[in-house]
Formats: structure tokens, C-alpha cells, sequence
């Protein structure tokens, strides 16, 4: 665990901790450690594992696509996505997809069926932001620091 992360508060940190353990198991390719970590992940407050994990995904996407992506680009990210994760039974295109539309805030609503639960996000966010990681050559901490900082921001400025 990063040391930047003492400070958050024990929710935030149980989300960090939690996270950090389903990268490094995706990273590592660890078909026995990742159902374990994203369960663990999965078992947190899952609008608040989705605020973080959709942060660091879109901060991702932003610096690798600085113009924004186009319908080619969303194919492509998911397509390689896909790929990368084939050690990984059940990784499913859609719900890459929906990450990536959800992390740049084209949410869909449940009448149309596309929303994920907590375990899908929880299997399929590590496995995208791997990918996301690997092409960027950003770390996994800084990333999440980030992210962390990023939503404390909205929060402070939400605050009356």
C-alpha cells in the first residue's frame, strides 16, 4: 500500500487497499488470486469502488486519447482490452464497453439494460485498467492518488 494513503479515511482506504490487491493480481495474471481480490473489491460499497475505479479510468483515457476518443478508438481499447484479459474465463467485451462509456459519463439507464453490478465492475475494471496502465506507463499508485485527490476536489467544491 502507498504510504500517500494513510491519510484517507478507512472506507477510501478499504477501497485502495482493495483495488490495489485486483490490479496486481490482474497484472501478475494470477487466475487464483483475481476472483479472490475482486470478490474482496466487490464486498465494498460499490457506487464508491465505481467513483474510484471510474476515475482512474477516465484520467487513463484522457491522457491517452487528449482528444477524445472516437467509436475506432472505443473498438480498439476494448478489443486489446479483451485480448490482454484472455487469461481470465468470463471477461466479457459489453462490459468493458460499459466501463469505458460509464468513466467518460455516458451513463445508460437501467430501462435500456446496460448497468453493471459491483462484482462485474469489480472483475472487469482491474482488467481494463491493466491495459490502460501498460499503455500509458503510468504507475498504479500515482494513478490512484490521483484519482483519490481528484474526487476529494468534487466533494470539497459539492460541500454548501
Amino acid at each position: 500500500m502507498s504510504v500517500t494513503w494513510r491519510h484517507l479515511p478507512k472506507p477510501a482506504r478499504a477501497i485502495a487497499e482493495a483495488a490495489t490487491g485486483a490490479v496486481e493480481a490482474a497484472r501478475s495474471r494470477d487466475a487464483e488470486a483475481f476472483p479472490i481480490e475482486a470478490a474482496r473489491l466487490a464486498a465494498l460499497d460499490s457506487e464508491q469502488v465505481g467513483n474510484v475505479l471510474g476515475a482512474v479510468v477516465r484520467s487513463l483515457l484522457e491522457e491517452l486519447h487528449p482528444d477524445g476518443l472516437t467509436a475506432d478508438d472505443v473498438r480498439n481499447l476494448v478489443a486489446h482490452s479483451v485480448r490482454s484479459a484472455t487469461w481470465f474465463p468470463g471477461v466479457e467485451a459489453d462490459v468493458v464497453v460499459i466501463l469505458v462509456a460509464g468513466a467518460l459519463g455516458l451513463h445508460q439507464s437501467e430501462a435500456e439494460g446496460f448497468t453493471l453490478d459491483g462484482a462485474e465492475v469489480a472483475r472487469h475494471a482491474p482488467l481494463l485498467i491493466v491495459d490502460l496502465l501498460a499503455a500509458s506507463g503510468r504507475s498504479w499508485n500515482e494513478v490512484l492518488a490521483a484519482a483519490f485527490a481528484g474526487i476529494a476536489l468534487i466533494e470539497i467544491a459539492e460541500t454548501p
